[in-house]
């Protein structure tokens, strides 16, 4: 673990959100896609718990939407990328 308790996982993953390159599918429990690839359960409920990323607008369960950050997950990233 790193700052904040957050990997070098998390960090690539809110990368690609930021770089515009995730969508989430929404459902009971989000799931969140890099270049068309699945990526960490355990780290996408990370992120998606603390508000760090969110859907870009609201869909029904099972549609994918693009990934954005919030401004903690921009906070958060910086603090990262700084480390």
């Amino acid at each position: 673990m790193s700052i904040h308790g957050y990997t070098a996982r998390h960090r690539a993953m809110l990368q690609a959100v930021a770089e515009g390159r995730a969508e989430l599918m929404g459902g009971r429990a989000p799931s969140l896609s890099v270049d068309g690839l699945w990526c960490d359960f355990t780290a996408t409920n990370d992120l998606y718990a603390a508000g760090l990323v969110a859907a870009a607008s609201q869909s029904q369960a099972g549609a994918r939407v693009p990934a954005i950050l919030t401004s903690i997950g921009r906070q958060v990233l910086g603090t990262l990328v700084a480390a």
